[in-house]
């Protein structure tokens, strides 16, 4: 599907009003960054892959634990598909993500598809996070493209954000769990910071950095919450020494063969966009 690869190559005019947005509350939401065709057209692809290739789906949601029952989860598929590869390393949104962050180059930490799957019986939440909490990155330029592949409804669970959290250093130190949604939730609240959880339309995008806390909401609706993100660092970045016990593990995942110290780039982590 030629347009949609077209599409991803050309230039999204990003404002110094979204950069100093982004700049003061760890996140932004991006209007008909994609156009409905070139969702549909990933959206088949993505929705077969993680159909094929995740185990989960065949374990009962309500016998998974809290990690387990947020999403359905499989990453590095551009490594194995080549039309997703087109989406993961696609300039347009790379180029977003370098002006958001304001660097000259970005590189691909790792993709990551985010399906999160209706449910009546279980309440489904994904727990407040910092997704850098498992990063082993000396550094805080890094930013997630939130990629929703249809539209989203405030009943699908679309991902809702705390601004300017990524500020605060609360919380930094939990994994994804139930303990981490009462105490950062609580230490939110103490702070009095805005929470942001709407919907989102078609073709609309969210990029959050890595310290940014952000939780989802249940899918109470009949419709899976298909999403597709792509993870990206500034390019030059180091690899930090392990501080938890994730660390040494999403290593071994995204940055197979280096330790502490070494620039973060493999053959898993290409330049997606230098200026």
């Amino acid at each position: 599907m030629n347009d949609s690869i077209d599409l991803l190559n050309e230039e999204y005019s990003i404002t110094d009003s979204d950069i100093n947005f982004y700049k003061k509350n760890g996140f932004i939401k991006l209007k008909n960054v994609l156009d409905k065709a070139t969702l549909d057209y990933f959206n088949n692809e993505i929705t077969k892959v993680v159909t094929e290739q995740n185990p989960l789906l065949k374990k009962p949601i309500e016998e998974r634990n809290t990690f387990e029952q947020a999403f359905i989860q499989i990453g590095n598929l551009w490594k194995t598909n080549a039309i997703i590869k087109e989406l993961v390393l696609s300039k347009r949104l790379g180029k977003i993500a370098s002006d958001l962050m304001q660097v000259d180059g970005v590189r691909l930490y790792h993709d990551q598809a985010l399906y999160k799957e209706p449910s009546k019986k279980i309440k489904n939440i994904t727990p407040w996070h910092a997704d850098q909490f498992y990063w082993p990155l000396d550094t805080e330029n890094t930013i997630t493209a939130w990629i929703p592949l249809q539209k989203t409804t405030p009943d699908m669970g679309p991902l809702a954000f705390s601004m300017e959290s990524h500020k605060h250093d609360f919380g930094r130190s939990l994994e994804i769990s139930d303990e981490s949604e009462a105490k950062i939730q609580k230490s939110l609240s103490e702070a009095n910071l805005e929470l942001v959880d709407e919907g989102f339309d078609i073709g609309e995008i969210s990029f959050h950095g890595g310290w940014t806390f952000h939780r989802a909401s249940a899918n109470t609706s009949d419709k899976v919450r298909a999403v597709m993100t792509v993870i990206y660092m500034e390019d030059g970045v180091k690899v930090s020494e392990f501080t938890n016990s994730a660390h040494p593990l999403d290593r071994d995942a995204f940055l197979p063969g280096l330790n502490p110290g070494d620039a973060a780039a493999t053959d898993l982590n290409p330049l997606i966009f230098k200026r």
